[in-house]
């Protein structure tokens, strides 16, 4: 009988999860709005002071959340990324052209880093056709309908956040987190994963995991997360 043993990929915290981040990389970071986004790793990267960033992530956090906290400090160079509206910093970077921007549709977002994790190196979508996403890109007619390719995104490191996982680096996200977290763990050259809960090898049932430790290189539990709203929208009384 063989028995096979995981490889241990604990790690202490968010400083050995961000040893090896240089000036100039490519990061990917995931969550949805302000659910499920790597805090712990955020907050590191601003204490590093890395910069000339680019940052693939679907939105920019806010002003003082989230990657809205090296936008302060004018770590990142470039961002590809699909809804930024909340983040008036952002907003004023783009503007002045201090910061480089590229707005993609959010399902081709997911798409291209999805492809990236899988090894496609490109793909044809509808999305964008005839706006200025298409600009440069090839077209083709699939069905009489225009299609533009879509390279594979990938990166130096991917920084995502998970529910649940274990010393093997199997993950459990919940609900929104699920949204870009997954596809992002599996397009990092180093993956680094911080999580609610830390569990023993064994505990997680096999059927329920998302992300197979496999595509997950370090793994760490966070100390705190701050479980903000992005827009809060509540209903009076009287509308009930």
């Amino acid at each position: 009988m063989i028995k096979i043993m995981a490889i241990a990929k604990t790690i202490e915290g968010p400083e050995a999860a961000c040893s090896g981040v240089k000036n100039g990389m490519t990061l990917m970071l995931g969550g949805f709005g302000l659910c499920g986004i790597p805090e712990c790793s955020i907050a590191e990267l601003v204490r590093l002071g890395v910069t000339d960033l680019t940052c693939i992530s679907n939105n920019a956090g806010v002003d003082d959340f989230g990657l809205g906290l090296l936008l302060q400090k004018r770590q990142i160079r470039k961002m590809i990324s699909s809804y930024v509206g909340e983040n008036d910093e952002f907003e004023r970077q783009m503007l002045s052209g201090e910061l480089e921007v590229d707005l993609i549709p959010q399902g081709s977002l997911a798409e291209r880093c999805r492809a990236g994790g899988a090894g496609i190196p490109a793909f044809y979508t509808p999305a964008g056709f005839g706006t200025e996403v298409a600009e440069g890109k090839e077209v083709r007619d699939f069905g009489g309908k225009p299609h533009i390719l879509e390279s594979a995104l990938t990166a130096d490191f991917a920084f995502v956040k998970a529910w649940k996982g274990d010393s093997a680096g199997n993950l459990v996200f919940k609900a929104t987190a699920r949204n870009f977290n997954p596809m992002m763990a599996m397009a990092g050259t180093i993956t680094v994963a911080e999580v609610e809960e830390l569990v023993p090898l064994g505990t997680l049932d096999p059927n329920e995991i998302h992300t197979p430790g496999i595509f997950v290189q370090r793994i760490f539990q966070g100390d705190h997360y701050d479980k903000r709203i992005e827009q809060r929208t509540v209903q009076t009384r009287e509308s009930a």
